[in-house]
């Protein structure tokens, strides 16, 4: 099999691992459409294992990938975004912009994940879900459609966002992660207004969704 990429020599030191930065060995096509010609400049990698060379997979621009992490089938990592830990990015998967994606998380199918999104500890994202924005999706959540995931803007204190994991009926907001009545608890205990406003939001996205879950039986 003839290597599709190559070693520049340049490297980087990133929070004490040596990155790599890797130059296309052979023409190949990206899966959408873009082409690269030999010699152009690629991303970051830590090691090979980081990149198949096999398949359409490649890093770009500022990316990185490093630790246990892989790229691999057509899958493509861009921007500054950061995959790493053991996370899998493959299939026709794509991760760009600020994104980052680390822990034992898998990014694959037609997913994209991208903005300053975070996936991470064991979440899937596949089929054609798009997680972005701020949006964070962790522990055991899956993602399948872009219906599985919703996220909000805090408003009425730090102005941060926080989401809602639909497969595990998961909340992730700044170091906290668990079921809406455990946010509602611990929002109530910081202040009355931040608890009343998140009850609000739980109870809102619980009837969306049983509302779409009505919707859909009906079709049928």
């Amino acid at each position: 099999m003839q290597k599709k990429y190559e070693f520049t020599g340049e490297t980087k030191d990133w929070f004490g691992t040596t990155l790599k930065r890797i130059r296309a060995a052979r023409d190949f096509t990206l899966n959408n459409g873009t082409k690269v010609v030999k010699g152009d400049l690629g991303g970051w990698i830590e090691k090979e294992t980081n990149l198949s060379h096999e398949g359409s997979a490649w890093v770009s621009d500022n990316a990185k990938v490093y630790c246990n992490a892989m790229v691999c089938d057509n899958a493509s990592v861009s921007g500054d975004a950061r995959v790493y830990g053991n996370a899998r990015i493959y299939g026709d998967a794509k991760v760009c912009g600020n994104a980052v994606v680390y822990g034992d998380a898998d990014v694959c199918d037609d997913a994209r994940v991208y903005g300053n999104a975070q996936v991470y500890d064991d979440a899937r994202v596949y089929g054609d879900a798009e997680v972005y924005g701020n949006a964070w999706v962790s522990g055991d959540a899956w993602v399948e459609r872009k219906s599985d995931v919703i996220w909000f803007k805090n408003i009425w204190s730090s102005g941060r966002t926080f989401t809602y994991t639909r497969s595990n009926g998961k909340w992730t907001v700044g170091c906290f992660y668990g079921t809406g009545e455990e946010l509602i608890k611990k929002a109530y205990a910081d202040s009355e207004v931040s608890g009343k406003c998140y009850e609000a939001i739980v109870e809102a996205v619980e009837k969306i969704y049983k509302s779409i879950e009505q919707s859909g039986k009906q079709k049928k």
